[in-house]
């Protein structure tokens, strides 16, 4: 399950819109701000790309209220991503000679003299500056007041059957304070609407799994159903716990002792430390500690019923149970956004760097990267860089609707994954057998038939596409100098002769049909709330898994921080480090058989029958060597141990 601005990203579909952006810098520099005639310098992509000629409804009402945020640049934006690069590389002096939090912002963030230069242009124009942290400066005011100041008239475009508010040209800011400002975002309010204090609502209605279920895989075989590619086929897992997740990935003897993990989602779920400790004791996890779990909340919520907050609970029951069932030892933060719109994730996301609450942050969100905007993604990256500079890792779920052609009718990648700064996380289908054994993994592709009227036969057998691990050829990020020789040139040039990122870079169990067991308080239809448990899976359980794997092979190099790892995940490329996953390990089609509830609840609404096929992910394919379904593929033994040597 994945939560995403858009859709979460799990075997359950939890809604939460909200538009994401990233990657639209390189692994580096922000592009140059272009001087036009007036001798003011211009902010590169915050005219969005739907703010065409044809869609333009004329200019927006100079009384319209706008909320702004001036990214600052620092005063070494350049040095930044240099500095962020050379840390990570493995082959560089610099490689894991990392900054404090202070002495970044001191290298690298914003004097008091571009702050102050900064606020007094926006309130020269007739702007109300209402924040300024360390990253930006948020103002308020209306159009005729920003007009002024950023030099662009703000027009009305049709963007589908919507219309919303954007800059006619791009914005542009005082020569003098070219080197100072990043960008700014809110110009464009597509889908942004007003913020209100809200109360967090109660949890969603219960969600619980059929069975029969294997309790590993392949131990119940679904005799009395059709066959699938001419064979008998098992049933789904329950769903794995921690100890089968240990053995496939490698953990040994690491349990994650003394490293810190962040994980970043909107919201919070008012249950959580119970339904972790429940859950620990219940599936055989080493228990919680005193204060190994906390959370790192904002101080109201907003977009409540928007962006679906009671859907978001069960990503962070996810993430939190999924990182704690790999990594025992490792000390939890959990920080929630105030909403699942980017300003909100971008503040969560800034609070672990700025105040290094963790090294290594895993992130279960996302959207398109059709909606993603260079103003944005320059703000994210600018984040991802001061982390990797201060030795902080993030891993971002690559989503799950695979080439995103039946979910948008658009081949595509999503965002953040797609940032060159970020560990992109795809997922797998997994196969652990008796004695928590590893069999194999597919690439997480699924299609899905349901079981015919006479229970003689799958209808329209292998059936549709219905989700799998997400993937392919970024269209607007250039390819990072750690994956050449790596990504094939047909993946990397797919999009641009010159070479563009690919996502994945690492991946792990995501498939819900061979997924994990959650536990979680779950709204009944008696009106009670309590606890359940049940399968799911998305690359929102692929993520908090990578990221957990991390924590243990920190732990093996002595606890010296990783940081941003995807030039070291390169560098074991192609050794027996990695699972290479294929989507047919065995040489045959695969299939589970599965069973659930038509009120997702109990049996006497009825159940239904469906095989879900393994290993059909929409256009993308998991083959041998780097594909981008899996990336380099999944942890294998000793690689947890092979950080030890760094």
């Amino acid at each position: 399950m994945r939560s995403n601005r858009a859709t979460m990203r799990a075997g359950v579909s939890l809604a939460a819109t909200l538009p994401m952006v990233a990657g639209a810098l390189v692994l580096g520099i922000p592009a140059a701000h272009a001087a036009d005639h007036s001798g003011r310098g211009a902010l590169a992509g915050t005219k969005p790309a739907w703010a065409t000629a044809k869609a333009d409804k004329g200019a927006t009402a100079n009384s319209a209220q706008v909320n702004a945020r001036v990214y600052l640049a620092g005063r070494d934006a350049a040095g930044l991503a240099a500095y962020a690069k050379a840390v990570a590389d493995p082959s560089s002096p610099s490689y894991g000679k990392y900054l404090t939090a202070e002495q970044a912002q001191a290298r690298y963030g914003a004097t008091g003299a571009q702050v102050a230069a900064v606020k007094s242009w926006l309130k020269s124009a007739g702007l109300k500056v209402t924040s300024v942290t360390s990253h930006y400066v948020a103002v308020s005011g209306d159009v005729a007041s920003v007009e002024k100041a950023f030099g662009t008239q703000l027009h009305n475009f049709a963007k589908g059957s919507k219309t919303y508010r954007a800059p006619a040209a791009s914005a542009s800011v005082p020569a003098g304070l070219q080197g100072a400002v990043l960008t700014v975002t809110g110009l464009d309010n597509a889908p942004h609407k007003a913020n209100h204090a809200e109360q967090l609502p109660p949890p969603d209605a219960v969600f619980k799994n059929a069975g029969p279920f294997s309790s590993y895989y392949g131990s119940k075989t679904a005799t009395t159903l059709p066959s699938a590619y001419g064979q008998k086929i098992p049933y789904a897992v329950k769903g794995y716990t921690g100890e089968q997740l240990r053995a496939a990935y490698g953990a040994g003897k690491y349990t994650g002792k003394g490293v810190r993990v962040a994980i970043t989602d909107a919201y919070a779920s008012p249950t959580i430390a119970y339904d972790a400790a429940n859950y620990a004791k219940k599936n055989g996890d080493k228990a919680w500690k005193t204060s190994q779990l906390r959370q790192v909340l904002p101080a109201d919520y907003t977009r409540t019923e928007e962006c679906g907050a009671a859907g978001w609970y069960g990503e962070e029951t996810l993430d939190v149970e999924a990182v704690h069932a790999v990594a025992p030892d490792a000390n939890v933060t959990y920080v929630g956004a105030a909403s699942c719109y980017d300003d909100d994730l971008l503040d969560s996301l800034s609070k672990v760097v700025d105040n290094h609450l963790a090294d290594i942050v895993s992130n279960s969100w996302g959207d398109i990267e059709a909606n993603q905007t260079p103003d944005l993604a320059a703000a994210y990256d600018q984040v991802f860089q001061f982390g990797a500079v201060e030795g902080i890792g993030f891993y971002f779920s690559s989503g799950d609707n695979g080439d995103e052609v039946a979910h948008t009718g658009t081949k595509q990648v999503d965002t953040p994954a797609n940032s060159a700064w970020v560990t992109a996380v795809g997922g797998t289908s997994l196969a652990v057998g008796k004695g928590d054994k590893y069999l194999w993994e597919t690439g997480w592709g699924t299609d899905k038939a349901t079981l015919s009227a006479d229970g003689k036969s799958w209808t329209d057998f292998p059936g549709a596409y219905s989700s799998g691990a997400g993937g392919g050829t970024s269209k607007t990020v250039p390819q990072p100098y750690y994956q050449k020789g790596v990504v094939p040139g047909a993946l990397a040039t797919a999009n641009n002769a010159a070479g563009n990122r690919v996502v994945p870079d690492i991946a792990a169990i995501a498939d819900p049909n061979t997924g994990f067991l959650v536990g979680q308080t779950q709204s009944f239809p008696d009106g009670t709330q309590r606890y359940s448990e049940y399968r799911i899976g998305g690359t929102s359980l692929a993520a908090p898994v990578i990221a957990a794997v991390q924590s243990l092979a920190q732990e093996a190099r002595g606890g010296k921080a990783i940081g941003f790892a995807n030039p070291s995940i390169y560098s074991k490329y192609g050794s027996k480090l990695y699972h290479d996953v294929v989507d047919k390990p065995t040489g045959k089609d695969l299939a589970v058989a599965r069973v659930d509830f038509v009120n997702g609840i109990d049996a006497s609404g009825g159940l239904t029958y469906s095989v879900r096929s393994l290993g059909k992910d929409s256009s993308l394919q998991a083959v041998k060597g780097y594909d981008d379904v899996t990336g380099v593929g999944s942890p294998a033994k000793g690689y947890v141990d092979s950080y030890r040597r760094h």
